[in-house]
């Protein structure tokens, strides 16, 4: 008789997270399009559920408050070009920071909701954000 004890494979625990609470900060930045107050309302969620989240949740939650920050700066970029046009657009010199900063609202939204759609898709699958500190997706 073998004196061999039968191999056994080291359990690999899988850490389970919850999903609802991250899809529902992205739920609220893609909402915020329609009433604006929700944008808030999922940072803050994202904010106050990142410090008590697993691995997989941190990195949504990290992702999605880089996702408002990033997106708040280059609106403000964008507004501040879109205002300072208006008055020089009576002379024309304004009319090409009123195109750049409306390109760049329009870009950056469309930015924002591929970066919330992307993270939902990661989500969904059950795996961290792979580059949750990224500038792009």
């Amino acid at each position: 008789m073998s004196d061999l004890a039968p191999s056994v494979a080291p359990q690999v625990e899988r850490h389970s997270e919850d999903k609802i609470v991250p899809a529902v900060v992205y739920g609220l930045y893609l909402l915020g399009f329609s009433n604006g107050l929700t944008f808030f309302i999922g940072l803050i969620v994202a904010y106050v559920q990142r410090g008590q989240a697993g691995p997989i949740n941190e990195s949504h939650y990290t992702f999605a408050i880089r996702t408002f920050w990033l997106s708040i700066a280059w609106f403000l970029l964008g507004g501040a070009l879109v205002l300072f046009g208006i008055p020089l657009s009576l002379v024309l010199i304004g009319v090409p920071m009123i195109i750049a900063g409306v390109a760049i609202i329009s870009a950056i939204s469309l930015w924002f909701v591929v970066r919330c759609i992307a993270g939902i898709a990661f989500l969904v699958r059950g795996e961290a954000y792979p580059r949750p500190r990224t500038w792009l997706i």
